[in-house]
């Protein structure tokens, strides 16, 4: 495992994340949690569909690269932000990164850059059982707002909403 100052946080798109991103999600949920092709692709194309879109104005993408290989990333999709709050997306850190710091420091820059652009409410969704993250998000101020029983992954499972007030603190 590289040691934490091995890694550097990037911001915006860099070539080939598409993928690359696609691949973590899918080997890490197919591995931990029998995921398959259905939330892979799932991945791909949202991922895709928002990059079409992006908007450095409001919108955020912050990639842990070790040398030239993306090992976490975490995404702020910021185009409702102003009814239903900032959307934090697609946050996971690679194996060789997890327990270093990285996911606290992709996290902070990603609440950070809610709070800069007077974000009300930052919300993401995930599911129950992904425990490390939770104390993760709870650690930050995110609350469990939601539960309920769905398939938005393509298998069952608890889903759970969680949000934080970044105007809390103004």
């Amino acid at each position: 495992m590289p040691p934490p100052s091995a890694y550097t946080i990037l911001s915006g798109y860099t070539p080939g994340c598409i993928g690359r991103i696609a691949e973590l999600h899918g080997t890490y949920y197919h591995a931990h949690w029998n995921f398959g092709l259905y939330f892979e692709a799932k991945v791909a194309t949202e991922l895709a569909a928002f990059l079409q879109r992006y908007d450095k104005a409001r919108d955020g993408l912050w990639t842990a690269v070790v040398d030239v290989q993306i090992e976490g990333v975490v995404v702020i999709d910021g185009i409702q932000a102003a009814t239903e709050g900032a959307h934090l997306r697609w946050f996971i850190v690679s194996a060789a990164l997890r327990g270093q710091g990285a996911g606290r420091q992709l996290l902070d820059v990603a609440i950070a850059y809610c709070r800069q652009k007077l974000y009300d409410r930052v919300f993401l969704w995930t599911f129950e059982g992904l425990d490390a993250a939770r104390h993760l998000y709870e650690s930050r101020g995110f609350k469990l707002v939601r539960q309920q029983d769905g398939v938005q992954w393509g298998t069952a499972v608890k889903e759970q909403l969680f949000a934080l007030d970044a105007a809390g603190d103004r």
